[in-house]
């Protein structure tokens, strides 16, 4: 069984200075980024190590500065920025033919680091992605949802997933306000309305994943992000909504590696 190292790094980011990243590592391979949502690192983690046992992949997951307890600098507030930190991160890490998967705000940072056309990354996954404004289906006020109504948008089977806060420790439920907090910093209203026209802009192989049961961004999101991206894939997945890692991880994990190892076109990547 793969063993989680984590660890934190030191980054430097132009206009903001050095930023202490904490990253967890698992497994050996083909090196996979992957990005968490707004509820922190617990959102992928299980998804990671499953990833690892079952693939030869070395499955990096850093934490977005100001989630978990994590310090965030005054100056890194937007996706953008995060975005320009993981590819930074890559630099320091010297990672090559990198595949980046984001879900949530992940996908939206993941979006944002394909526009930076980075060197070391091959090819680029957007699960339940946010960010992109597609007209006549909103993202939905995430902001304004407590966390039954959180459940019931995110979920195909909300009832399996439901969390009941009086069954959490303070510690806990302080921890989901303080992500809360950043992640409103980072994303505002969850859109940027320049997002979908700069998407033409990338030219690595793109994958767009979403669930069919996802009502905090609909399906139509994804497909106006297929539609804006060159020659991008675009995979609907039954039974599934918001956060395929954990409702279906087993077909999430089929797709990414089938992509990953590949080149996006289906050719073995080199």
């Amino acid at each position: 069984m793969n063993s989680t190292i984590t660890h934190t790094v030191d980054v430097e980011l132009p206009g903001v200075g050095s930023v202490a990243v904490r990253i967890s590592e698992r497994g050996e391979g083909r090196p996979i980024l992957l990005l968490h949502g707004g509820a922190g690192l617990v959102s992928v983690a299980a998804f990671a190590d499953r990833f690892a046992a079952e693939r030869h992949a070395r499955v990096l997951t850093p934490t977005h500065p100001g989630f978990d307890g994590t310090e965030r600098p005054e100056s890194l507030t937007t996706v953008g920025e995060l975005a320009a930190l993981y590819v930074a991160l890559l630099d320091t890490l010297e990672l090559t033919d990198v595949t980046v998967v984001g879900n949530s705000v992940g996908g939206w940072i993941a979006a944002e680091l394909a526009l930076l056309h980075p060197d070391r990354v091959s090819s680029v996954v957007l699960v339940d992605a946010v960010g992109i404004e597609a007209p006549d289906h909103p993202i939905i006020d995430f902001f304004a949802l407590d966390l039954a109504q959180i459940a019931d948008y995110s979920y195909a089977d909300p009832d399996t997933y439901r969390i009941d806060p009086a069954q959490l420790s303070p510690a806990v439920l302080q921890v989901m306000a303080a992500n809360r907090g950043t992640l409103q910093v980072y994303g505002g209203s969850m859109v940027d309305p320049t997002l979908r026209g700069r998407l033409p802009e990338i030219t690595l192989p793109t994958l767009v994943i979403w669930g069919e049961a996802d009502r905090v961004t609909d399906p139509e999101n994804g497909r106006a992000f297929a539609d804006a991206i060159p020659d991008a894939q675009l995979v609907i997945m039954k039974d599934t909504g918001h956060l395929p890692q954990i409702e279906s991880p087993a077909e999430l994990i089929s797709l990414l590696w089938n992509f990953a190892d590949t080149d996006g076109f289906g050719q073995p990547a080199a």
